[in-house]
């Protein structure tokens, strides 16, 4: 018997740093502008068909970025009235504005890591938006530099994390609850999409049920233009304070 697949667009935002999923089929801005050639699928068993989505955006549609989802529906009757539904989607992203695509960019601003009360480490990111598009969060952690000379990882980055641009939030690591305290040398990589930053910092765990000290990152794995105008500007203030000592001995022999 054939199945019957539904293929439609419906309403997404970005709430407490989620992305969030309108329930049934909301309708929003983006969603009006978004179709499928192919509205209602039957696949016989063991088939396949594919289906095309376009978006057409009017001229006149203002500046910034729109979310919402690609939904593909199997509603099985079930008892009496109830209705079980199973969908999966592919989300969207769209930026409309003048220029091309708007650059995106994230910093990792510090690491914190805590126990829980049963004693599992874990490392707690902040991590701040600094560019134009909204970001979805994934990486790994790894530890090295341990007691002994332990190592551990690579230990991923909890998914679901999306920050609005100008905004921050959180990305977690759990890990092993074998691990010692530390000190150690944590190493994270996040990314979303082609962006992507790795810093380094020096952490120790807390006792179960506490919150260690929060740790900046290393100064050397700071984005290289940072760290060349960082030491652009150590190299004029340098020779400022040569022209300065320089003039007070002339002044002197004066």
């Amino acid at each position: 018997m054939p199945l019957r697949i539904d293929l439609y667009a419906a309403a997404a935002s970005i709430n407490k740093r989620t992305f969030t999923f309108a329930a049934g089929r909301t309708q929003n801005e983006l969603t009006e502008w978004t179709s499928a050639d192919h509205p209602v699928l039957r696949l016989p068993p063991d088939r396949k068909e594919t289906a095309r989505v376009t978006i057409r955006v009017p001229p006149k549609a203002s500046r910034g970025e729109r979310y919402g989802v690609v939904w593909a529906e199997v509603a099985s009757s079930g008892k009496g009235s109830v209705k079980l539904i199973n969908r999966v989607g592919i989300r969207i992203y769209l930026d409309i504005g003048p220029g091309g695509e708007p650059p995106s960019a994230f910093r990792i601003e510090k690491l914190t890591p805590e126990r829980s009360r049963e004693g599992q480490p874990r490392i707690t990111a902040q991590v701040r938006n600094t560019g134009e598009r909204a970001l979805e969060m994934s990486g790994k952690l790894w530890l090295s530099e341990g007691p002994a000379g332990l190592r551990a990882g690579p230990y991923p980055a909890t998914r679901g994390t999306t920050l609005a641009p100008g905004d921050t939030g959180l990305v977690s690591v759990a890990l092993d609850d074998s691990l010692p305290n530390g000190p150690w040398k944590a190493r994270l990589s996040l990314a979303s999409g082609r962006v992507q930053e790795t810093i380094t910092a020096n952490v120790t765990f807390p006792s179960a049920g506490m919150q260690g000290s929060s740790v900046v990152p290393d100064f050397a794995q700071w984005p290289p233009i940072l760290s060349w105008g960082l030491g652009a500007l150590a190299a004029i203030l340098a020779v400022v304070g040569i022209l300065r000592l320089k003039r007070r001995l002339v002044r002197s022999r004066d």
